[in-house]
C-alpha cells in the first residue's frame, strides 16, 4: 500500500501542517475534494488537531457511538486527555485491530506512552509497516527515556528507506538537539524552514526554531522567533516557558517573575514549572545537610 503522506499524496500538505503544530490550519484545510480513501485519514488529523487545541469534549460529542476502529482510537485519546482511565480499552483495541491498523497503532501508542506504559507503547508502535508517523513517536519515546542512542538508531534506520522525508528530518533534528555540537545548526535549518513556511508556521514550529537559536547562542534571533510565536498565541505554554529561559539568560529578573506568573496561569502543571520546583526542593534538601560556619 502506498504511503498516503508521500510527496505525491494529496494528504501531504495537511500532514505537514499537523506535524508542524499548525493545528488551526489543519482544521481550516479544505478536504472536500479528497479521494474516498483519504477522507478518513484526513478526518483523523482534524480530530487530533482539535484534541491538541484542547477541544476534547467537542471531539467526544462528535464521535459518540462511532464503531470504526480509527475513530474509536481517536475517541480513546480524547477521553484520556479529558482525564478518563481508558488504558484497558486501549489495550483491547490494540489486540483487536492493532496488527494492521496504523491509526490504532499510533493513538494507542500515544495513550500508553502518556500513561507511563512505555514498553507496551513501543510494542504496539513496532507493528507498523513503513510508517514515519510511528517512527517519529518511537523516537520521541526514546528521547523521553533519555535513550538518545536508541532514538538515533531508529531515525537512522528510517533514513535508509524514507530518504529526505520531512518526518525523518524532524526526528533527526530532535535527536540532534540532544546530541548537541554541530547538530544544533542542522536542526535549526529544519525548524527554521517549518517556522517560516506559511502552511507550517505555528507557535510550535517557531518555538522549535527559537530553542535551536538559544543553543547556538543567538539570543536576539531566539527572542524574535518567540515574540512572533507569542503574537500568534499568547497562551501557548511552551512559548512562555522558553521566554522565561531567554530572559534568565538576559538577566531580566523582573520579566522572569512576570512570565512565571503567566505560565502558572496558562498551565500550572507545565513540565518546566514541575522541573524547576523539583530542582528547588532538591537544592533545599542538600542545603539543609550543611550548617554554615562563621569565623569570629
Amino acid at each position: 500500500m502506498a504511503d498516503p503522506y508521500s510527496p505525491e499524496g494529496e494528504l501531504i500538505n495537511i500532514h505537514t501542517a499537523f506535524h508542524a503544530g499548525a493545528y488551526q490550519q489543519v482544521l481550516d484545510f479544505d478536504t472536500s475534494n479528497f479521494s474516498s480513501s483519504n477522507i478518513l485519514p484526513a478526518r483523523v488529523l482534524k480530530l487530533r488537531s482539535q484534541i491538541a487545541l484542547g477541544q476534547s469534549k467537542q471531539v467526544l460529542s462528535e464521535l459518540n457511538g462511532e464503531k470504526t476502529p480509527d475513530l474509536v482510537a481517536v475517541r480513546l485519546l480524547a477521553e484520556y486527555e479529558a482525564g478518563k482511565d481508558v488504558i484497558g480499552q486501549a489495550k483491547k483495541l490494540a489486540e483487536q485491530h492493532g496488527q494492521e491498523n496504523l491509526t490504532v497503532q499510533l493513538l494507542v501508542g500515544i495513550v500508553l506512552a502518556r500513561a507511563g506504559e512505555i514498553e507496551e507503547a513501543l510494542s504496539v508502535l513496532s507493528r507498523h509497516q513503513g510508517s514515519l508517523d510511528a517512527v517519529a513517536l518511537i523516537v520521541q519515546i526514546h528521547l523521553q527515556q533519555n535513550r538518545t542512542d536508541l532514538a538515533a538508531k531508529e531515525a537512522q534506520r528510517a533514513r535508509k528507506w524514507a530518504q529526505d522525508s520531512l518526518l525523518v528530518n524532524i526526528a533527526e533534528s530532535w535527536v540532534g538537539m540532544r546530541e548537541g555540537g554541530e547538530k544544533y545548526q542542522s536542526a535549526f535549518y529544519v525548524f527554521e524552514e517549518l517556522a517560516q513556511t506559511s502552511q507550517s508556521q505555528s507557535p510550535h514550529s517557531l518555538v522549535a526554531q527559537a530553542v535551536s537559536e538559544l543553543h547556538l547562542g543567538r539570543l536576539p534571533e531566539a527572542e524574535a522567533a518567540l515574540q512572533q510565536a507569542i503574537s500568534i498565541d499568547s497562551n501557548y505554554a511552551d512559548t512562555v516557558a522558553n521566554l522565561i529561559v531567554l530572559n534568565i539568560l538576559l538577566g531580566k529578573k523582573d520579566e522572569v517573575a512576570k512570565l512565571k506568573e503567566q505560565l502558572q496561569g496558562v498551565d500550572k502543571e507545565h513540565r518546566a514549572l514541575m522541573d524547576w520546583s523539583e530542582k528547588k526542593e532538591e537544592f533545599d534538601r542538600a542545603k539543609a545537610k550543611y550548617t554554615p560556619k562563621f569565623e569570629p
